[in-house]
């Protein structure tokens, strides 16, 4: 098998970023608060010769790493975020927190931002050694789960000078990400009314929470009346308090409202203003929102892809053993049969035989096929030629945000599918290094799909990162 000289770079400097990703699995943290996650990657940063960059875009846990002089620059773009009430112990074939209530790494940022990193250390430990002009930076990217924390720093100017930018997510089946994303909008809105007893004197009180139920009805009459893709979510933020004989004064919602490109979306999100606003006429409150994250719609770049199929090609799916098989069965067992179908249709493919770990690597035969969720990876891709690679670490079947992908995010299949996505994303950074014709074309494509009216942030003139709200 021909091999690509950027892989054994990755090879020999993979065992730091195994501990890397181990460690900063224990100490889970939630969107704009990754203070312990962001500081082992700036330490391992620094320790590897980067030169670092803080507080990125005024978010203290964004940083940029760079080396090199000279030449095109490519960015590797890391996340290590984790979600709310997901935390499990590894290793356990059963629910079973570590903490009640606590985080957990559910969507494998712990291993993204690692593995992202580790490409980067190994296209700059080969430019080293072979003198080759170019630049290479590490992105280390916080609150990718509802924060849009690149959103942020696309606005701020963060990847003006970027040539090429490279990232991956983890997955059960390797694969380019061919599709788009769905653009999204996280939105609160906050009703206000007047307080008064509920019994003595329920007339003179206008509930806040009676608006912001009907707004709830309201918008689920909205379902049936936009566009198929689109998805709109909600979380009750505050209910007005635990007194059921107080009229309540205050109650907050918020909204994650989805549609397949950015304009779609900023049409759905007025629709659903308007929703909130008749909700609050009929209860004779006030109703005011704030828009703490928002992000576009995921441009695929066709030059980008194919560079990265054949790296994956050459390396074909990681090499995973009979003891690997046999740990991933016990947690494919957990799932439904639902579960392990989704795997294969996420990627346009079909099941031909049961497998618990993907000894294979999607065709390029497979078209396009669009995320059901969101990312703000989107927002990078309407400025910088992007590609984006689905890398094999866990079970198949295994379903994003769930405990069983917190309790396989220490195992030797993640860490093994790790070192594989490192792998692809360090070969196609070099290429991009080394092919200005391949450049060229991805910068092309990219003019071709944003069209003559450039990029628009979804985000309003006035949204600052939401640090406060949600870390």
């Amino acid at each position: 098998m021909n091999e690509h000289p950027l892989w054994a770079h990755v090879e020999a400097a993979r065992d730091r970023f195994k501990q890397l990703a181990d460690k900063v699995w224990a100490v889970p943290e939630t969107c704009y608060a990754e203070t312990a996650s962001a500081a082992l990657h700036l330490e391992e940063l620094r320790h590897q010769g980067f030169r670092a960059t803080e507080n990125v875009a005024d978010i203290p846990t964004a940083m940029i790493g760079e080396a090199g002089k000279g030449g095109p620059v490519i960015a590797f773009l890391g996340e290590y975020d984790a979600l709310a009430g997901l935390s499990q112990q590894a290793d356990v074939f059963e629910q079973m927190p570590v903490t009640a209530g606590g985080n957990g790494h559910g969507c494998g940022h712990n291993l993204l931002g690692s593995a992202a990193m580790l490409a980067a250390v190994a296209v700059k430990n080969w430019l080293e050694a072979t003198g080759t002009p170019g630049r290479v930076r590490y992105y280390g990217c916080p609150a990718e789960e509802g924060g849009a924390a690149k959103a942020f720093m696309v606005r701020a100017g963060a990847f003006d000078d970027v040539d090429v930018a490279i990232t991956w997510h983890p997955d059960s089946i390797p694969g380019v990400t061919t599709g788009s994303s769905l653009a999204n909008t996280r939105i609160d809105f906050t009703f206000t009314g007047r307080a008064s007893h509920a019994a003595a004197s329920p007339h003179l009180g206008r509930s806040a929470l009676d608006a912001m139920e009907l707004m709830n009805v309201g918008v689920n009459y909205l379902r049936e009346h936009m566009p198929d893709e689109a998805r709109i979510h909600y979380a009750i933020i505050d209910g007005g308090g635990i007194s059921p004989n107080v009229v309540q004064a205050k109650a907050k919602v918020r909204y994650v409202v989805r549609a397949a490109t950015a304009p779609e979306m900023v049409q759905l999100v007025e629709r659903v203003r308007k929703v909130a606003a008749g909700a609050a006429m009929m209860t004779e409150t006030q109703v005011s929102d704030s828009v703490l994250a928002a992000v576009s719609n995921l441009i695929y770049n066709a030059p980008l892809g194919e560079a990265m199929q054949r790296n994956l090609d050459l390396l074909g799916p990681p090499r995973f053993t009979e003891v690997d098989r046999a740990y991933a069965a016990r947690f494919q067992a957990t799932f439904s049969e639902e579960d392990i179908r989704d795997s294969y249709r996420s990627h346009g493919i079909r099941e031909t035989e049961r497998k618990v770990l993907a000894d294979f690597v999607v065709p390029t035969s497979v078209g396009a096929v669009p995320l059901s969720g969101s990312t703000d990876v989107a927002d990078v891709s309407w400025v910088v030629p992007t590609v984006q690679l689905w890398g094999a670490t866990q079970a198949i079947g295994t379903p994003f945000h769930s405990w069983q992908m917190v309790a396989q995010g220490k195992s030797q299949p993640a860490l093994k599918g790790m070192i594989h996505a490192a792998q692809i994303m360090a070969a196609t950074g070099a290429d991009a290094m080394l092919d200005a014709d391949l450049r060229a074309r991805a910068k092309a494509a990219l003019a071709a799909d944003v069209g003559p009216g450039g990029y628009v942030s979804p985000l309003p003139a006035d949204a600052e990162p939401p640090i406060a709200a949600m870390g």
